[in-house]
């Protein structure tokens, strides 16, 4: 019977330890868990604002070009950096009813009343057509892959490398009368696809 008894007080034990054991474990789980999901979120809410600072960033260089601060740079550039860089809430208001009623109206104006047609108005209506029109390959598969943030990097790249050399040098793009905005803003434009892609393939 004591026999009995102490095996029975052993096994109670063990299994007692085992459950302790395997909360701490549970435990430990959860704070990685926790500690990954903090981590991967504030990774997310960076790309997240970087991409709308990019976006934001060729909407002024691209206003910017159209005003009388005229650039030397190719500025038609920036309107498929805007379409593979707009934050995807926009992209589909712009590629729903909303941008079918604005690119019809635009069309409209542009065929009909040319001279009642501004000039500073045909970038951003290609940009309104391009997204209306644009396949899915474009729209979907390209615009939220690799692919489109390559792109993205490629287009800043060559704006950049352009508003340097017709500034005479690297130094001159910030000390010129308005190079500094440009030259931020088109930094701006390589920091993002930079970033997206370095925690694409991490």
């Amino acid at each position: 019977m004591g026999k009995k008894g102490y095996l029975a007080m052993r096994t109670d034990t063990y299994t007692t330890d085992l459950i302790s054991s395997d909360l701490r474990d549970l435990g430990n789980a959860a704070k990685k868990l926790a500690t990954h999901a903090i981590k991967l979120g504030s990774l997310g809410f960076g790309t997240t604002f970087l991409e709308w600072l990019a976006s934001f960033a060729a909407i002024y260089l691209l206003i910017l070009d159209r005003t009388n601060w005229k650039t030397n740079i190719l500025t038609a550039l920036l309107i498929p950096y805007i379409f593979f860089s707009l934050p995807s809430i926009i992209f589909n208001l712009l590629s729903g009813q909303v941008g079918k009623w604005i690119a019809f109206i635009a069309v409209v104006l542009r065929l009909f009343f040319p001279k009642r047609f501004p000039d500073w108005l045909e970038m951003p209506a290609a940009l309104i057509l391009l997204i209306v029109v644009a396949p899915s390959l474009f729209s979907s598969t390209i615009r939220d892959d690799w692919i489109g943030l390559v792109i993205c990097l490629a287009i800043g790249c060559y704006l950049l490398q352009e508003h340097i050399r017709s500034s005479g040098g690297f130094r001159n793009s910030f000390t010129q009368r308005h190079g500094i905005s440009n030259s931020i803003g088109l930094i701006i434009l390589l920091v993002y696809p930079v970033w997206a892609l370095v925690l694409h393939f991490l």
